[in-house]
């Protein structure tokens, strides 16, 4: 019986649920009669009535049409627009109750995905780091630019799961400059008639707006995303664009990314700069994760930041979680090591500063180039950058040197790999080399429970396991977890 009553929703129709649980996109989760809802914009607690939006056998997704009971978690959201834009998709829950989803989230991911058993996780499992306050934290973000159905210029974020653009040039998660800049950029555009980009046909110049922002250095970069094979005379009156640009406090750098293919990859790999320099610079502190309020230790990097730059994007919280990475490697300063998808080497230079001899390993090469200069700009000779996958790069050097190269058998290993997680071949060649102890750095939990089990059952115990919030109202977490090697 309850099966037909399951198989009898269909698209439209309106039912009232009870929402218990949050699903890993931030949809609210409840049943009727044993059906699965999926309901888009309600949190846990709230009784709603939802619109089924897909009807399938089991389950079915829907949106929320009315709020007829408010949970006690449900706040009122900053940003008018967090229903349809697709950046923040739990801003409506409150902040602490985002925390206790969060460290379940990787707790669940750790038991159903790596198979690991609850008392364990339980045992390794740290409470998470939250944020002091969660506006306002990043120093980077991506504006698509478009024209409304008017024809004028908008800019803002796109609507979840579609290149709809909702206009904006306010977010509440970014620096309050960026609404400044947006505001000149887009009335520059529509005084000098700057055409805007248009995916359908692949025309109109200006594509994307990029903006980021030292926090501790206060050095503001833009970099205007175009639609030209050749950049420098890219923007129609430009020198107005750049004088009024370069009067912002903090403005060091601007500059053009070239993009002409119909692609959703957003940046060029062509720069071009218009004034000021190629980058902006920012520090970033160790902190003493053990005491309470996590103070500084006195240990600071200063780092250089590039247009194609990967730079974590919460500084605040980035000093966490790389603090928890240094810790976790419990270095003395003889050991060897590697760090994998080492980015601009911000954690390889801060394990630098504890240990004999670091190597990093990165696929893009202006992020080793900046690696390079940022481990000359803060007097580290003992790091050292190769240009290549992971899964490449380290395999070769094995095979290359076994036998030959303490590096062969580091005594701690590096990972922060992105959403994917690990290489299968990358794990297998880290089995091999068998280093003391391997720090996994992750911002998709369900990827790392999984390489998690294939490093444990390679011979490795888990130790420590930490969330860090990176992404204050999104469903992401960040996570630091420390293995063993039991032999």
């Amino acid at each position: 019986m309850e099966k037909e009553m399951c198989q009898s929703y269909k698209k439209n129709d309106l039912v009232t649920v009870t929402i218990e649980d949050i699903g890993t996109g931030g949809e609210g989760i409840g049943k009727v009669n044993g059906f699965t809802l999926f309901v888009k914009d309600a949190v846990v607690g709230d009784v709603v009535e939802a619109r089924i939006t897909l009807a399938k056998k089991q389950y079915a997704y829907a949106r929320m049409e009315k709020l007829l009971k408010a949970s006690p978690y449900r706040v009122e959201p900053r940003c008018p627009h967090h229903r349809r834009c697709g950046g923040c998709q739990i801003q409506a829950l409150d902040y602490e109750r985002q925390l206790v989803y969060k460290q379940q989230k990787v707790r669940n991911n750790l038991i159903r995905i790596g198979g690991f058993d609850s008392d364990c996780v339980d045992r390794v499992m740290e409470p998470i780091v939250g944020m002091e306050d969660p506006y306002r934290y990043r120093n980077k973000a991506l504006y698509p630019v478009g024209t409304d159905r008017e024809g004028h210029v908008v800019t803002g974020f796109y609507a979840g799961r579609t290149h709809t653009i909702v206009p904006s040039t306010e977010c509440y998660l970014g620096a309050e400059v960026n609404k400044q800049i947006l505001e000149i950029i887009v009335a520059h555009m529509e005084k000098y008639h700057v055409s805007a980009y248009d995916e359908t046909t692949g025309r109109g110049l200006v594509r994307h707006i990029l903006i980021r922002k030292g926090f501790n250095t206060g050095e503001i970069m833009v970099c205007l995303v175009i639609n030209k094979e050749k950049g420098k005379e890219g923007i129609p009156q430009q020198a107005q664009l750049l004088s009024a640009l370069s009067q912002i406090k903090g403005m060091t750098s601007v500059s053009v990314s070239i993009n002409s293919e119909k692609t959703n990859v957003i940046m060029g790999k062509e720069i071009h700069i218009l004034w000021g320099r190629g980058e902006i610079r920012d520090v970033i502190h160790v902190r003493d994760m053990g005491k309470e309020g996590y103070p500084y230790t006195g240990q600071e990097l200063t780092f250089s930041i590039s247009p194609l730059s990967f730079y974590q994007v919460n500084p605040i919280q980035t000093e966490k979680l790389y603090s928890l990475a240094l810790e976790y490697a419990d270095l003395t300063g003889r050991e060897v090591l590697w760090d994998l998808y080492c980015g601009i080497g911000t954690i390889s230079l801060f394990l630098a500063g504890k240990a004999r001899q670091v190597c990093g390993v990165e696929l893009i090469p202006q992020a080793i180039e900046d690696a390079r200069a940022n481990a000359e700009r803060n007097g580290i000779d003992n790091a050292f950058f190769y240009v290549g996958k992971a899964e490449e790069v380290l395999p070769a050097f094995y095979a290359e040197k076994q036998g030959e190269d303490q590096l062969c058998r580091p005594d701690v290993m590096v990972v922060d790999p992105p959403r994917k997680g690990c290489d299968p071949l990358c794990l297998e060649t880290m089995l091999q080399m068998r280093p003391d102890r391997i720090v996994y750095v992750s911002c998709d939990s369900a990827t790392l429970a999984r390489d998690l089990r294939i490093l444990c059952d390679g011979g490795y115990e888990l130790r420590r396991v930490r969330a860090v919030d990176q992404f204050g109202h999104t469903v992401h977490v960040e996570v630091a977890s420390c293995l063993q090697r039991k032999d």
